[in-house]
């Protein structure tokens, strides 16, 4: 389609202004024109939370381009304040409304690409238009939510506990405010299970933002204060609500337009981002893609494929060949002096498809235990019990997440299996990792495992057997005073080797250490010796991030 002399595109930011960017740098000669609803057309969503806490002083610096500045660099002709009302497929034209002027026009087009983006989820709940309630999705929302932060203002409650819920409770603590934060799910942080949140919501406690899990916001009265009522009957006074429980596909323009919708609600496109119509594309968060580990629908709305699919639509367009891979819901998140992230799928996303699964859990440092500094990491892989094949990864630490995460991430999207974590050859010096990384232990562990050396029992699994199993403590003396397992006989892996004739033969034997390592030579050698004895699969530390779940009244 190399012919396409008139290009329009629907919505800058991410998606968009990825699209203009690429078609202007494959075709010199087209017009192309990209049309943006709000007074900015392209400025770092993402970076919002962090100014309004003061990590990003400058309020200039989200503005990432403006349309001077996209004419002066790429000849676009760049409309902001101008919302598309319509798209008249059969004439190939659009409805333009100028919101500042008022103005009303039509604009041919020989390809329009959509990407209108995703918008704020308000579920019809009394009280939740009251001008005191914000959410943060652009810059102007900011603006708004930072005008409102005057003098009087002391608490602020977020509702939602995702990425953005999480970010924005950080920011109001680093600018002195008292926060609440409110979520329907037991837990912060879906994208992670459970257990792997459990340091999450320790670290949002310990500094000082009130957690209200598995609570939900029924309505909003006014007052000097607002009241939120919860739907479990409890009351809690605020004085702003920033309203953080995700987004939806901003999918009317596509919908009113006959474009075919998916189940998920966002537009159906193909591998070149190309909607039911020839002529039209569609790319970011207004888009349904498919998940590369299962293959399913979903909706993503992240920057990063945002900008993937505006590029792969640009080449479409103008004749070269590109498609989108899917999707793997690579994600990042930072909460105070913590950061989560995670790859692929969750285990209750491979329960709810009945999809088969191993799981890993390792804690070790970040760099070698004997250089300064080093923290601990938590990492949870999931893959497939008969080949191997990565199927998601989580991780939670002060430092070095982003690496694991990231590596992990290209291993699932090249079809490695865990194993392949072993024979890894990861930098190594002592500021920055370990002969053995994380990584690689967690191969190491992989092998054992599928070869019959390792043989593991879960958290959930031990809850169940507790009075039918020897359950053995190796821990050192000292270590015991951090808790133990309810039932457990302390027998230190250093004295285990003299002690084993006290164990019953006849009796399954689980045997745990703090992360793992001890308990996996405690099992090998109990083993030989012609026990039936498996290990804790991460040890003590993994047996307390589960168990948080479901004791910790939050």
């Amino acid at each position: 389609m190399s012919s396409v002399q008139k290009l329009l595109i629907v919505g800058g930011v991410a998606g968009g202004a990825s699209a203009a960017a690429r078609a202007r740098r494959l075709n010199e000669a087209a017009q192309i024109i990209v049309f943006e609803r709000g007074p900015y057309v392209s400025f770092a969503n993402c970076g919002l939370p962090y100014h309004l806490g003061g990590e990003i002083a400058e309020r200039e610096s989200l503005l990432l381009h403006t349309p001077e500045s996209l004419t002066a660099r790429f000849g676009l002709d760049v409309r902001v304040n101008s919302e598309v009302l319509s798209i008249d497929r059969h004439a190939k034209t659009v409805r333009v409304h100028h919101r500042q002027t008022g103005e009303t026009y039509e604009e041919n087009y020989d390809t329009l690409i959509l990407a209108p983006g995703a918008a704020p989820i308000r579920p019809p709940l009394p009280g939740l238009d009251n001008p005191r309630v914000f959410t943060l999705r652009n810059v102007p929302d900011l603006d708004r939510l930072m005008s409102a932060i005057n003098s009087e203002v002391k608490h602020i409650t977020v509702v939602g506990a995702g990425f953005i819920g999480l970010e924005t409770v950080e920011a109001l603590r680093h600018r002195g405010l008292a926060a609440s934060l409110i979520e329907r799910a037991p837990q912060v942080l879906t994208p992670l299970d459970a257990e792997m949140t459990t340091p999450l919501a320790n670290t949002l406690t310990a500094h000082g933002v009130e957690l209200l899990l598995g609570e939900s916001l029924h309505s909003i009265d006014d007052g000097e204060q607002l009241t939120l009522n919860l739907a479990s009957g409890h009351q809690l006074k605020t004085d702003l609500v920033v309203l953080a429980m995700g987004v939806k596909p901003e999918n009317q323009l596509a919908r009113e337009a006959g474009l075919e919708i998916g189940q998920t609600g966002g537009v159906l496109v193909d591998s070149q981002q190309k909607t039911s119509d020839a002529s039209i594309y569609a790319v970011g968060d207004v888009v349904e893609v498919q998940h590369i580990v299962n293959g399913q629908s979903i909706l993503l709305p992240l920057a990063g494929p945002a900008n993937r699919q505006g590029r792969i639509a640009a080449d479409a367009i103008f004749g070269r060949t590109a498609s989108y891979r899917g999707s793997q819901g690579t994600a990042i998140c930072k909460v105070f002096d913590l950061t989560a992230a995670s790859t692929g799928l969750n285990e209750r996303s491979l329960q709810a498809t009945n999809m088969p699964y191993q799981k890993l859990y390792l804690h070790g440092n970040d760099h070698a235990s004997y250089y300064p500094g080093a923290t601990m990491i938590s990492l949870k892989v999931l893959f497939d019990p008969a080949s191997g094949k990565l199927l998601g990864a989580q991780a939670v630490g002060e430092k070095g997440v982003d690496k694991r995460i990231d590596i992990l991430a290209v291993a699932l999207q090249a079809g490695m299996s865990i194993d392949d974590l072993a024979e890894m050859e990861l930098s190594y010096a002592p500021p920055y990792g370990a002969a053995k990384d994380p990584l690689n232990l967690l191969g190491m562990a992989a092998q054992n495992l599928q070869s019959g050396l390792l043989s593991l029992i879960n958290p959930e699994q031990l809850v169940k057997e507790l009075g039918d199993v020897q359950l053995i403590d190796v821990r050192e003396t000292e270590e015991i005073a951090s808790g133990q397992i309810s039932g457990a006989h302390h027998i230190p892996l250093s004295q285990l080797r003299e002690l084993s004739h006290l164990l019953d033969a006849s009796k399954p034997v689980v045997v745990y250490c703090m992360v793992g390592l001890r308990g996996y030579i405690a099992q090998r050698h109990l083993q030989q010796l012609g026990f039936n004895v498996r290990s804790l699969n991460g040890g003590f530390k993994t047996w307390q991030m589960w168990h948080s779940t479901l004791t910790s009244p939050r």
